[in-house]
């Protein structure tokens, strides 16, 4: 699918039992599996893995296109720091 070949798939996570499975959600087919020791080992790799970077978008913006919202959050970070230890 072209989609995934220019911006790369959007895989979901989940468990089934002890083995944690994920596939494209754009439908192109990939898809795998992976074997753990136990079913809870397997649910809380499907949780850690299963979630969108939407999410921490401000946080852990790639260098490139998004410099200036990663540069906005450590210049507010900075600011807050700076005026808990001012004294007037």
């Amino acid at each position: 699918m072209l989609r995934c070949q220019i911006l790369g798939h959007r895989f979901r996570f989940y468990g089934e039992g002890e083995t944690m499975r994920w596939r494209c959600v754009r439908g192109c087919g990939a898809e795998g599996a992976k074997r753990y020791p136990s079913e809870a080992d397997a649910q809380r790799y499907a949780r850690a893995f299963d979630r969108e970077d939407l999410e921490d978008l401000g946080r852990r913006a790639p260098l490139v296109g998004l410099f200036p919202l990663r540069l906005l959050r450590a210049l507010r970070r900075r600011g807050r720091k700076s005026a808990g230890t001012r004294t007037t």
